[in-house]
């Protein structure tokens, strides 16, 4: 849990993160959660009353804190994406909790942020159709439940196919990278498909997971990427949803190390390469973040 305080602290080293350009979430309304979620699963995880299994999926023990901490960094998905309609590029410096199911937590995460972020969006009528691009190395599984019979959200999921989860969720669009895939394949399969699914399905707002667990270092991933592939990755991924005119609202999504400093400054990179394309583009004058922190962590 670590690396989230560690990356607003790098952030604010490289001097990225200012009091100018970062905006707390206000607290989440379950009423909104619950559009997504399964409402007994959610009265019972903010009351505590998860069964000791379902907290062994999760990864996490329960707390007070966590329920504040989960609540809020939803919360900051979604005023991600508001700031991405005012300035057309926003980042979180959390989300991508995407193992999360309609009725059950898995793999870290409790709720899917970009499943309750991309139904707030539809339902309030800020977007007719939304594409969520997840980079994550892992499958996100859980917000491909989400969407089984719903063509307003299409999720796109490039992932090891050899990796968590077991079993993958046909639904959605899957992209799969085989194992020890280096940078130049990951960004060629990622060039020849990303054009060809913005134009078929035509999209007018991007969510993006830029997970950064498809590091070469990374404990979970089984890929090779080196940072420059993925500031190469990022680049591409935002310039291209720019280019159509569309929207981006980006989200941390996984990485992993023993050193949990290492893995905030691999999510720094995504930071570092939305504020370049930022002033190259002449967008505002300051780039937005978005923290997902309870106001004492």
């Amino acid at each position: 849990m670590s690396k989230f305080r560690l990356l607003a602290e790098h952030l604010s080293k490289l001097g990225l993160l200012t009091s100018e350009n970062c905006h707390e979430p206000s607290p989440l309304s379950l009423a909104t959660l619950m559009r997504a979620h399964d409402k007994q699963y959610v009265q019972r995880f903010v009351r505590g009353q998860l069964t000791p299994k379902e907290e062994r999926e999760i990864g996490l023990p329960w707390s007070e804190w966590l329920v504040e901490r989960t609540l809020r960094a939803v919360s900051g998905t979604i005023l991600t994406a508001e700031l991405a309609l005012e300035t057309k590029l926003a980042c979180h410096l959390a989300g991508g909790t995407h193992h999360a199911h309609p009725t059950h937590g898995a793999g870290f995460c409790i709720f899917n942020d970009l499943a309750v972020a991309s139904k707030d969006l539809i339902y309030r009528g800020l977007a007719e159709k939304v594409m969520i691009l997840d980079c994550d190395v892992h499958q996100g599984d859980g917000t491909a439940a989400f969407f089984a019979n719903e063509d307003r959200i299409i999720p796109v999921s490039w992932h090891c196919y050899e990796n968590y989860p077991i079993d993958k969720n046909p639904n959605g669009v899957n992209v799969a990278i085989p194992k020890r895939a280096d940078g130049a394949l990951y960004l060629s399969v990622l060039r020849e498909t990303l054009p060809r699914l913005l134009l078929k399905h035509q999209p007018d707002f991007i969510f993006y997971d830029a997970g950064i667990d498809v590091h070469v270092d990374d404990r979970l991933g089984f890929l090779t990427l080196t940072d420059d592939d993925i500031r190469e990755r990022d680049r591409y991924v935002i310039e291209t949803c720019l280019d159509l005119g569309l929207p981006v609202a980006c989200v941390i999504g996984g990485g992993y190390d023993r050193q949990e400093w290492k893995v905030a400054q691999r999510h720094s990179l995504l930071h570092q390469v939305a504020s370049e394309i930022w002033y190259e583009r002449g967008l505002s004058s300051m780039p937005s973040m978005s923290s997902s922190f309870p106001s004492n962590h």
